[in-house]
């Protein structure tokens, strides 16, 4: 046997058949090529395998540089001096005056008085400082009154009472006929101060519309800048805007700012619905870009469990638009951790400081960026000749993405049908001319493709199954989660080596046939990927597109250098040189999920078990990495020290998970990755038929919002244990409890432990006031309700009965998964009382053994601020749970009653 430093002599590799037989005139297959020159020829070339060393580092360096390319694309870097027209500490100062206050629920003093207050009087400032302009500014207050339904989080109803808008409308003097909407929102869910969701976005809104008021060129379109107050309540401020207020019939299109994470860069990963004439608006004009398709794709896919006010304008305004978000670190998204330290302001040299650095490169801050984005764009869209009719040019959709943050590259979905198709079919000549050369008559080369193929998929499936298994065994350990505050222990080495084999007696020339055979399975893959994604009219058929096109460009060019020379260092610089484009925008790709969701993972509730989805993903984030690798792998005359040293990692930290060492939470100031915890103080009621007390209790009701349940809770509280587990009555609405949203699905997990009775000093007052019989057979029910400022409601209809029509949304009743009516209601200051109706069809054979009445009506209260927020049992629990949890806290009531 020869040693590895020899260098084998052998027939030129392109000058042979594809695949020759053996000495005893069989073939091959996949997984073991044989090749025998033809001894009538002298061999011709030498053909070198890598060293396994040589390969492990120029894969390692490769992916390294890469990695680090996408990392250095996330900084907030921009080159040259800053403009001038942004005001840094301005911009810091609203942004610590609005979060100052503290939580901002809808109908709260700080949401209602103080922030509408300031906001008002800085843009009264910005009025008065312009009024001797160009432009003119009106200021417009609404209190809307609505509802509305939608199909999110499974299908609810919403109404909403007296809620804030802050209206304020830029144009030039004289008027204008046509409107820009920009629109942030400055109210919070409770407990959390909303520095990033959404009053930074708010602060840069203030920004922009004192840069574009002083602009001494006027506008040619107007622009309205809408800070709307009530969008953690499900939309309902956005909807009160385009539905009622007289402006938004001129609004044209729209730009939204909102957050899914904290601080970072936004992201546009929404557009449209088609328009592509605002996607190129963007691309134009934005100073910092970036944006991806596939976000926009993932995002209204339904996936991932958010949304924002662009579905209200797209839906209800039928106007386009772009929506915009900060996704990173959302392990502390909508918790008290959103604070406005968290942003980054404080690093940017202000403009009348004088520049001192040799290179002026400055990292800046979300304020600056998203400033310099949104004044670009919307300068841009108030010159352009398209806002005045933007329905001319709603055609089709756009492909577009961004290159490391540097340019965004953007074309119509049209012409990415016809790329796609003219790749994949050069794609398919190259394989069809690699089947028809000479000596590869029978069509061998094409059952050895498919061979490959089917080896290389039933690899992958083998690999897939193993890691579920481990993420399988990672739960019944009880470690859940464990990569929770370790986030690069999720991705355990596990490489798609299943289909290499290596034989000590192989020739090379095996291996380098096995090599070009599995290159071409992988391009068969990606580019089946391509046709089948273009086929289905999704946009993100790009990213296969690079995966193809780029390899095979590369594969062609570097032709005649394999055919001399093999695996030289000089060929495998510049194969990995020819990935390098598709493979970083590709890495780029993987983070955002990755980012997007390893946090969801911790508010995903505690029925997904989220080892099965982040193995899931990390696998096939494997596979698609790895995929031109085996190329690489069979060019390599071992690798058995590599796939040792992944083998010994993955087992040490299997180990180190195995012993608890990996804990999912922490309290670091500097990196919170908090565990969410909801719990109620409430108390519930139930009346029967006769509209008498049936039962009443307490207690303390506990939801955790992440697979792990209560298990790392337990030691700290010891009250808090699986002794007091919830059911779900079926002949109660929402199973008797107080929940918020209707998110019931998610959490089945809960605990109740008792406590005694809630008394708020403003308590909920609900009664029936009529109820009759219709002409056409159904019972129509008049409730009124008075109560604080976010109220729920359920409906459940017993067997047989039917809702028919109600007095919320479009008039048809809207049922969530479960197949009950979740109607959620909130109002802001001096609302009335909240006075509704809905007509049922009573059963024709009612169930003797279901509950009594054609319907269980109950209402639930939430105190969300105020002093009746809090009990004396809540302020007692909540110092006992550890630092790495957050616990948010509030009074509730529930009060179920049968009709």
């Amino acid at each position: 046997m020869e040693s590895d430093t020899t260098v084998r002599r052998i027939k030129a590799f392109g000058s042979q058949s594809y695949a020759p037989q053996d000495n005893d005139g069989s073939r091959d297959r996949c997984g073991n090529n044989g090749y025998n020159g033809d001894p009538k020829r002298k061999p011709e070339v030498s053909l070198y395998l890598l060293r396994e060393g040589v390969a492990a580092f120029l894969v390692s360096v490769f992916i390294l540089v890469l990695w680090g390319l996408v990392h250095l694309s996330l900084q907030q870097l921009v080159i040259g001096k800053p403009s001038g027209e942004f005001n840094a500490v301005r911009a810091r100062r609203h942004l610590e005056q609005i979060t100052s206050v503290g939580p901002r629920p809808v109908g709260s003093h700080e949401n209602e008085v103080l922030t509408v207050g300031y906001l008002l009087q800085q843009i009264e400032n910005i009025r008065v400082e312009t009024a001797a302009g160009p432009h003119q500014l009106t200021v417009d207050v609404q209190r809307p009154t609505g509802t509305f339904s939608i199909d999110f989080l499974g299908g609810f109803t919403s109404f909403y009472d007296r809620v804030t808008n802050i209206a304020v409308r830029l144009e030039p003097k004289g008027g204008t006929q046509h409107l820009m909407l920009a629109n942030c929102h400055f109210d919070t869910v409770a407990n959390s101060p909303g520095a990033s969701d959404d009053a930074v976005s708010c602060a840069v809104m203030l920004e922009v519309l004192h840069s574009l008021a002083n602009q001494s060129t006027p506008l040619h379109h107007g622009v309205v800048f809408l800070f709307n107050g009530a969008e953690e309540n499900i939309l309902q401020a956005s909807h009160g805007f385009i539905t009622q207020h007289p402006w938004a019939k001129q609004v044209r299109a729209f730009i939204n700012l909102e957050a899914a994470g904290v601080g970072g860069k936004e992201v546009v990963f929404q557009t449209g619905p088609e328009n592509p004439w605002l996607v190129q608006a963007y691309v134009h004009a934005a100073k910092h870009p970036f944006a991806s398709v596939v976000g926009q794709e993932v995002f209204q896919s339904g996936i991932i469990p958010s949304d924002t006010d662009f579905r209200i304008y797209r839906d209800f305004g039928n106007i386009p638009g772009i929506d915009l978000a900060f996704i990173e670190n959302g392990f502390i998204y909508h918790t008290k951790y959103d604070t406005a330290d968290r942003i980054l302001t404080d690093s940017i040299q202000e403009p009348e400081e004088p520049v001192t650095a040799a290179v002026d490169c400055c990292r800046i801050n979300n304020c600056q960026r998203l400033c310099d984005n949104i004044l670009a764009v919307l300068r841009y869209l108030l010159t352009s000749e398209k806002l005045a009719d933007s329905s001319e040019y709603r055609h089709g959709n756009m492909v577009f993405f961004d290159l490391l943050g540097v340019v965004v590259v953007a074309y119509p979905a049209r012409v990415g049908t016809i790329l796609n198709y003219m790749v994949a079919t050069a794609t398919f000549l190259y394989l069809a001319k690699k089947g028809s050369l000479p000596g590869n008559g029978g069509g061998r080369y094409v059952r050895d493709l498919a061979c490959c193929t089917g080896v290389a998929v039933l690899s992958w499936f083998v690999t897939l199954l193993s890691v579920l298994i481990v993420a399988l065994l990672v739960t019944l350990l009880g470690r859940s989660m464990f990569w929770y505050d370790h986030f690069y222990c999720l991705h355990l080495p596990l490489w798609d080596c299943c289909h290499r084999k290596d034989d000590p007696h192989s020739h090379g020339v095996r291996l380098v046939e096995l090599a070009d055979l599995y290159f071409d399975v992988s391009l068969l893959l990606w580019c089946c990927s391509l046709v089948w994604l273009t086929q289905q009219g999704l946009c993100s058929a790009y990213v296969p597109m690079l995966m193809v096109a780029f390899p095979l460009a590369t594969k062609l060019l570097l032709a005649k250098e394999f055919k001399h020379r093999g695996a030289s260092m000089k060929y495998s610089v510049f194969y990995l040189l020819g990935l390098a484009l598709p493979y970083v925008h590709f890495m780029f790709l993987l983070w955002v999920v990755f980012e997007i969701f390893t946090p969801i993972m911790g508010r995903s509730g505690t029925e997904i078990p989220p080892e099965v989805v982040l193995a899931s993903l990390v696998t096939l984030a494997t596979i698609f990495l790895s995929s031109f690798f085996l190329h690489f792998i069979y060019l390599v005359r071992s690798t058995k020290w590599i796939l040792a040293g992944l083998g010994s990692v993955f087992m040490v930290m299997f180990l180190l998970m195995s012993c608890g060492v990996l804990f999912p939470y922490s309290g670091s100031p500097e990196s919170p990755r908090p565990k969410r915890v909801f719990l109620q103080h409430t108390t519930r009621t139930f009346h029967n038929l006769q509209g008498q007390v049936e039962s009443r209790d307490s207690g303390l009701w506990i939801n955790s919002f992440d697979f792990t349940g209560i298990q790392h809770i337990t030691p700290h509280v010891p009250e808090i244990n699986d002794s007091f587990r919830t059911d779900c009555p079926e002949d109660r609405p929402f199973c008797g409890y107080p929940w918020y949203l209707p998110v019931k699905s998610l959490s089945k997990k809960n605990w109740y432990l008792p406590a005694p009775e809630v008394s708020p000093s403003s308590p909920v007052e609900f009664s029936l006031l009529s109820k009759e019989e219709t002409s056409w057979g159904t019972i129509k029910m008049t409730f009124s309700a008075k109560g604080p400022s976010h109220m729920s409601l359920y409906l459940l209809p017993h067997k047989g009965a039917s809702l028919s029509t109600w007095s919320f949304g479009d008039g048809t009743p809207q049922f969530d998964l479960s197949g009950e009516y979740f109607i959620f209601y909130s109002h802001g200051l001096d609302a009335p009382t909240w006075t509704f109706w809905f007509e049922i069809q009573p059963p024709r054979d009612p169930d003797p053994s279901g509950p009594e009445g054609m319907i269980s009506v109950a209402i639930s209260t939430h105190y969300f601020f105020g002093p009746d927020q809090r009990t004396a049992q809540l302020e007692e629990i909540l110092p006992r749970f550890p630092t790495w949890a957050f616990p948010s806290a509030w009074v509730s009531t529930y009060d179920m009653y049968r009709y």
